[in-house]
């Protein structure tokens, strides 16, 4: 294989490996392109994507040796992570600024990908102090706050687990709900709260996947309707599972949420 060949490839290489990044960390398709057309432009390359919820397929042109390569790439499973969107439009305005060869450029996502998330116990104490506001926002007294801090916390760390042990996503935000909306309902039957139906509902809260179903509004506004509706049918389908597993509880322990 001729070495422009080589070089060509590797640029369509970079290009999927941002793309990948940026969906997998909750970017919509607007800013993805935006990104893309920044690194194209710097490795002097015409960029053509199709953008898919689990798949990119990618067509680029180089403009010194117009040598053409496609390439697909699937897409791991999602984790939202603000940091990397960041790091990555950064990185993005740097290499034009700059004018980044194709080596730096990979350079720089290998280190963004070590940015870490924050430390798993602060992430759970931060959630259950979220879950626990909002049972306060919706009229909840000390105790159901209380109720909904552990349930939070103990339905987090479930679908942390689910996650971990490789399950499907929908299984896992489906456990998730059905172990915080049980602790929470369980306070009624340890006779610790007499109205725990709010402490219920927004034990569950958590899961709801805003980002999801944020862009994909953005998207099927921007004309983007494909990739719109994928993300819509994606963020349904764990509502649906967050709305079965509460059912279930609902119905064990005998609560009207009405």
């Amino acid at each position: 294989m001729l070495q422009s060949e080589k070089i060509t490839e590797k640029k369509a290489e970079i290009l999927l490996r941002v793309c990948a990044m940026l969906m997998t960390a909750g970017a919509n398709t607007s800013r993805i392109l935006l990104i893309i057309n920044r690194f194209s432009e710097v490795l002097n390359t015409d960029a053509q994507l199709f953008i898919d919820h689990k798949a990119f397929i990618i067509t680029i042109t180089d403009a010194h040796t117009n040598k053409k390569t496609t390439q697909l790439k699937r897409l791991p499973p999602h984790a939202i992570n603000f940091s990397t969107l960041s790091a990555i439009s950064q990185a993005s305005r740097d290499a034009q600024d700059k004018n980044w060869q194709y080596n730096r450029i990979e350079t720089e996502l290998n280190k963004i990908e070590l940015i870490k998330h924050y430390p798993k116990i602060i992430i759970l104490i931060s959630v259950g102090l979220a879950g626990s506001g909002f049972c306060n926002l919706f009229g909840g007294d000390f105790i159901n706050m209380i109720i909904t801090f552990f349930a939070t916390i103990m339905g987090l760390f479930s679908k942390q687990l689910a996650h971990k042990k490789e399950f499907n996503p929908y299984f896992a935000a489906f456990i998730g709900a059905l172990v915080a909306a049980f602790f929470a309902s369980s306070a009624l039957f340890l006779q610790l709260s007499t109205d725990p139906h709010i402490a219920v509902a927004t034990s569950v809260l958590f899961l709801i996947p805003g980002v999801p179903l944020i862009n994909s509004f953005t998207d099927m506004i921007d004309g983007y309707m494909i990739t719109g509706a994928s993300r819509f049918l994606n963020g349904l389908v764990f509502v649906m599972a967050i709305a079965l597993a509460l059912s279930i509880v609902l119905y064990l322990f005998s609560i009207k949420m009405l």
